[in-house]
């Protein structure tokens, strides 16, 4: 009888200590997914074309950032009418949702453009003033709960993003980037998204 206790304890132990993203997601959360991310995301956030970032893997407090910026219009775009009536707990319970989906690398298709892009994303560029962009966002692209994941996002969303910030039609986050992304020529752009698009 002992034993059976003791083994019932260890297992509800150990339940309790299960990752938050192995729990099921809420169904509320679920059918958000189903009727609102999945089409232009995808399910498992790996975005339906380049136009549309993955969300899969991406930092779930950044996701929580990005989400509020759009409901309360701090940032602008398509995304502010898909987010404008979530409830923090929503917006939260997405941002667990994505943050635990797998991360998947691109097979980059041009490898010297890319290898430019890896020296300007390790070294930045001393000549122009540019800092690495691994400063920030680690020598992986992983980000931080502030930053963005870079590793494995679709160059052509990056090079929008850059270019938005260069243009100052990116309504957020702005502060450092635009000065970053004003002193990068179209070469190290596009050779930068080269380079993080086949990051794992």
């Amino acid at each position: 009888m002992a034993k059976r206790w003791c083994a019932a304890l260890a297992a509800a132990v150990t339940l309790m200590w299960l990752p938050a993203a192995a729990a099921e997601p809420d169904p509320r959360v679920r059918e958000i997914v189903s009727e609102r991310c999945q089409l232009c995301h995808g399910v498992d956030g790996e975005a339906a074309t380049a136009v549309y970032p993955r969300l899969a893997a991406q930092n779930a407090t950044y996701l929580i950032k990005q989400l509020r910026d759009f409901r309360d219009g701090r940032r602008t775009g398509t995304m502010n009418e898909m987010a404008k009536d979530l409830s923090d707990a929503e917006i939260a319970g997405l941002a667990a949702y994505f943050s635990a989906k797998p991360a998947k690398s691109k097979k980059v298709l041009n490898t010297e453009l890319a290898a430019v892009g890896r020296y300007v994303f390790r070294q930045g560029n001393p000549f122009s003033g540019i800092a690495p962009c691994a400063s920030c966002h680690g020598e992986a692209g992983h980000g931080t709960d502030q930053l963005p994941r870079l590793a494995g996002q679709h160059p052509s969303y990056v090079e929008g993003q850059l270019g938005e910030f260069v243009s100052g039609s990116r309504t957020n986050d702005k502060s450092i980037m635009h000065a970053i992304a004003n002193k990068l020529t179209t070469l190290e752009i596009k050779a930068v998204a080269a380079y993080i698009g086949g990051l794992e």
